[in-house]
């Protein structure tokens, strides 16, 4: 299928992917490049590409991103996974999934398409980024697929539960039983809305949100699901040994509760910061943390100063990972 003009306008194109998973089940995705019309094939010619995933009940829509990967030399693209986002079915239940391997056929049919879509000499140097719970599906896509990702960027990934390993248990224990009789079962869970008031601009934040693809209380929990995110908290515990660099980016602080308080605004009010910098280091060999003062759960949603510093964070971890790799004609090049 042919690129199409995005509903983020003129500079981004989407196509459809349909891939079929393991289990023989086909499954529609939406794969949107941000290619605009002033970048001449000189400029298109350098790094590699990267490759965005969304977290849960989430699609791509920071054009701002987008934007600071081209100009650090990559390609960007991004992916709506199936029942999220572009790749929402009516009648689908919103970002279900029973396995995150699910997952891994429309990944792969993307970065195939992604090669496919670039110059011969960066076909080999694809990095993958992932926020929330695309976070924790790039980390475990990755250790699956060695070779394919040469740099992993987890921006505030979803590795463990609230507390420890032990809520982590006692939750399988609860959830295991009623999901092997009814995944589909919706959990009766309290609905906050804290995160999407912190970033969109119809409430406290500055970010245009289609509440069609990206609801403010998030889809319904259920319990298949929900088993499969623990089962994944459970393969990062016992460790991934990733044999690249990988960079994780966290917020320096927490907040929760049941009630809307003003820290929220300048912290993760989604997850604990402090048992994924834990996890995190059960990622691989060689992993950086970076903790970002008065970061939201998406640090490149925060604020301005405050993202302002989490992309000079990651342009600092560029230049020493994943330009320090590129031949030197190509970095002198570049300057």
């Amino acid at each position: 299928m042919d690129w199409s003009t995005d509903i983020l306008g003129m500079d981004f194109q989407s196509r459809v992917l349909d891939a079929e998973g393991p289990d023989g089940v086909l499954r529609r995705a939406t794969l949107v490049r941000y290619r605009p019309e002033s970048m001449t094939q000189e400029a298109r010619e350098t790094h590699g590409a990267l490759l965005f995933l969304h977290g849960w009940s989430d699609y791509f829509f920071n054009v701002e991103l987008a934007r600071f990967w081209a100009r650090n030399g990559y390609e960007f693209y991004a992916l709506d996974m199936h029942n999220h986002g572009r790749s929402l079915i009516y009648g689908s239940h919103g970002g279900y999934v029973a396995n995150l391997g699910d997952y891994d056929a429309e990944i792969s049919r993307a970065i195939e398409v992604i090669r496919s879509d670039s110059p011969a000499h960066r076909r080999d140097n694809l990095a993958m980024m992932g926020h929330s719970t695309g976070g924790l599906i790039a980390a475990l896509w990755t250790s699956k697929h060695a070779g394919q990702v040469q740099h992993l960027i987890l921006n505030s990934p979803w590795l463990e539960m609230h507390g420890n390993s032990i809520v982590r248990r006692a939750a399988q224990v609860m959830v295991g039983p009623l999901a092997k009789l009814r995944p589909e079962m919706v959990l009766r869970l309290p609905e906050r809305g804290f995160y999407f008031r912190s970033i969109s601009n119809t409430a406290e934040g500055e970010w245009p949100l289609d509440e069609k693809y990206r609801p403010p209380l998030a889809f319904p929990v259920r319990a298949g699901w929900l088993r499969a995110v623990l089962a994944g908290h459970s393969q990062v515990a016992r460790g991934l040994d990733l044999d690249i660099p990988v960079l994780v980016l966290t917020s320096a602080a927490s907040a929760n509760g049941m009630v809307w308080q003003e820290s929220m605004r300048r912290s993760d009010a989604v997850l604990d910061v402090g048992i994924i910098a834990l996890r995190a280091m059960a990622l691989g060999r060689s992993v950086t943390l970076e903790r970002v003062d008065g970061g939201l759960h998406d640090v490149f949603l925060s604020a301005p100063n405050v993202r302002a510093d989490a992309y000079a964070r990651l342009s600092r971890w560029i230049r020493g990972y994943m330009e320090d790799g590129l031949p030197q004609e190509r970095q002198e090049g570049d300057a």
